[in-house]
């Protein structure tokens, strides 16, 4: 074989692995694009929900801007669209977001800034286009700190409670008053996820005058909800997207002042619904993307008066294995008649 022959080979066969690799690489990349691909339901409307609703939802519509329906928010408000799907560069909502706080048109207006990780989904979700579902139910997106509904009377915080909020405090969890002049609280420990394990709320035990609390999206188990299984005032309980289970819903049975309970991504079933018959105060139960099934939700209503069970589209009906059984009865008879 010639100098020229074998040169040439050697370039054949660069060429047909430059080919192979680059067909490799095309081939690969809408894999890549798929598995990147966001969900609304379960990476952004969380988002949404704690940072944004408060101010532009059904409650309060600042700008003419509502972020809790989908429609409303493509529509934009005052100063025409904040979504520009497929440009999160052209967003208004993503521009304002990413201001400093110290800007006039910050926001959230009212809270703290998104983290790197949120800006992130938005921007990413904004980019591949924006997508809403249409059965993305309204009532799931709550306002991060809506109006309380019960009357508090006055409050004064014992030392050990004080001491605790202190502590609490030191490790990163603000548990602050809920509004100007009162001693009545509320902690936030959404924004702190997997940060937040059940170590760190063993503290809030003595906060008794804890009406508000929020540990969506933390690591917070069943054992860890045996920390506030004391807080008689305690009004309203975020556990969505956390690893609770039935199990640890026995911890909230004496919560006897709740009126607002968001189960929404956990494992629950209808048997955590024993530990819940005894609130009767409860007045909104979100159980969305659970196990709860028709029939659990037609128990627990009828046990309390007014309640309002927000189920979304993953409900579950029950099966009914007596007709089951009826029905093998029955096919059985006929192959006895054919044989």
């Amino acid at each position: 074989m010639t100098p020229r022959v074998i040169e040439d080979n050697v370039a054949t066969y660069r060429m047909k692995y430059l080919a192979s690799y680059l067909l490799g690489l095309a081939l690969a990349a809408p894999t890549v694009i798929a598995q990147a691909k966001l969900d609304f339901v379960k990476d952004v409307q969380p988002i949404l929900q704690e940072t944004c609703v408060k101010c532009h939802g059904a409650e309060k519509q600042k700008g003419k801007l509502r972020l809790d329906i989908g429609e409303l928010a493509f529509k934009g408000g005052k100063g025409g669209p904040s979504i520009v799907p497929g440009d999160a560069a052209k967003s208004e909502l993503f521009r304002r977001v990413k201001l400093p706080k110290s800007d006039d048109d910050f926001m959230p207006s009212e809270g703290e800034p998104l983290s790197a990780k949120q800006l992130d989904i938005l921007r990413d979700w904004i980019n591949q286009g924006a997508n809403w579902p249409t059965n993305a139910n309204p009532q799931a997106v709550a306002s991060a700190h809506p109006t309380l509904e019960v009357k508090l009377p006055e409050y004064k915080p014992s030392a050990a409670e004080l001491k605790a909020i202190e502590k609490l405090g030191q490790s990163g969890i603000d548990v602050r008053p809920i509004a100007m002049n009162t001693q009545w609280r509320e902690a936030n420990l959404r924004l702190l996820g997997t940060n937040i394990v059940d170590a760190s709320i063993a503290p809030l035990k003595e906060v008794m005058g804890l009406v508000d609390l929020n540990l969506a999206q933390t690591k917070i188990t069943d054992a860890g909800l045996a920390a506030i299984s004391g807080l008689t005032n305690l009004n309203r309980l975020h556990l969505e997207l956390t690893g609770v289970t039935d199990a640890g819903l026995s911890h909230i049975k004496n919560l006897s002042n709740l009126t607002y309970l968001n189960l929404y991504g956990t494992t629950v079933s209808d048997a955590s619904l024993a530990h819940l018959s005894g609130l009767k105060k409860l007045k909104n139960l979100y159980v969305w993307q659970t196990k709860i099934t028709e029939a659990g939700i037609a128990s627990i209503k009828g046990t309390i008066p007014g309640l309002e069970v927000v189920a979304g589209l993953e409900l579950k009906p029950v099966e009914k294995p007596a007709e089951k059984k009826e029905e093998k009865k029955e096919e059985k008879k006929e192959e006895k008649k054919k044989d």
